[in-house]
């Protein structure tokens, strides 16, 4: 049921720095800014070692609305894989409440996509394996970052930023297409603020992100979906026209946060499959 709760189900209540996560984050070896405002920084971790070391760009949900989740919650996701030689850089962004939405969060993920060259040039970090890592809401720019855009797109038009692969934990493929899939999800009305309109009222907006006329330009994207049915079929005809290999697994009966969750029995089985996406062989 859409709009009758003013907190989202599955971010009420949640312990999202520890407790529900079974692993205590370490900290990060830098904190890298992308932007001004207090939003604008990501986190970095580093593995152990000499390198060239796979990067995850990790990207988190919240249903796109200020004050129900940041980066904090993907913390120990980004311990976990710096545990097994994956380097993380972990965004927050802003959201609708404090300047996000359209376009403001787009700008945002625009910006922090600047962070990948700058890491790679600082540090050991293998430019040919970034893989776009976003939770639920996060599914979006771990999607939209790689595709072209023309000029009616929240930030006008760019070329697809050059990266390998992406990882979907339980978010859309399409936003305008799984818009009540997603509001269900939620627990209120989360797609129409984000976009500044129904797809009936700015069906331009929906149509510039949609994958079916601007697929992201990926070898890989895996889409590990729990509470979330999987992409339209449309949606997923739409990427694998450009090349690429899309994988889609239904975790039954696990929660919204069961799939990223180190030491839970869903992420843990599914881990050597993330594995091989990050690393890229």
């Amino acid at each position: 049921m859409t709009g009758a709760a003013s907190t989202p189900h599955y971010y009420a209540g949640q312990n999202l720095w520890g407790t529900d996560a079974h692993l205590t984050p370490d900290r990060p070896d830098a904190i890298l800014r992308y932007g001004s405002g207090a939003r604008a920084f990501a986190e970095l971790r580093l593995p152990e070692g000499k390198g060239p070391f796979p990067l995850a760009v990790l990207y988190h949900g919240g249903c796109w609305k200020t004050g129900l989740a940041t980066q904090a919650y993907l913390a120990p996701l980004a311990t976990r894989w710096r545990q097994l030689g994956i380097a993380t850089l972990n965004v927050d962004y802003r959201e609708v409440g404090d300047g996000g939405g359209w376009p403001g969060s787009f700008a945002d993920w625009q910006a922090s996509a600047s962070l990948i060259d700058e890491v790679a040039k600082r540090y050991p970090i293998d430019r040919s394996r970034v893989t776009l890592v976003g939770h639920s809401a996060g599914a979006t720019p771990a999607q939209w970052l790689a595709a072209e855009q023309g000029a009616d797109g929240p930030v006008g038009a760019r070329p697809p930023l050059p990266v390998r692969a992406a990882i979907v934990f339980d978010g859309p493929a399409d936003v305008g297409l799984e818009r009540g899939a997603f509001d269900a999800l939620c627990e209120f009305d989360a797609v129409d603020p984000f976009m500044g309109g129904s797809d009936e009222a700015v069906p331009r907006r929906y149509e510039a992100i949609s994958p079916l006329g601007h697929p992201p330009h990926l070898q890989e994207i895996r889409f590990e979906m729990a509470k979330m049915p999987p992409p339209p079929a449309n949606a997923q005809a739409a990427v694998r026209a450009k090349g690429t290999k899309l994988t889609v697994h239904v975790n039954e009966g696990a929660s919204h946060f069961d799939v990223l969750t180190p030491g839970d029995p869903v992420y843990q089985a599914d881990e050597p499959a993330l594995l091989r996406v990050l690393r890229g062989r």
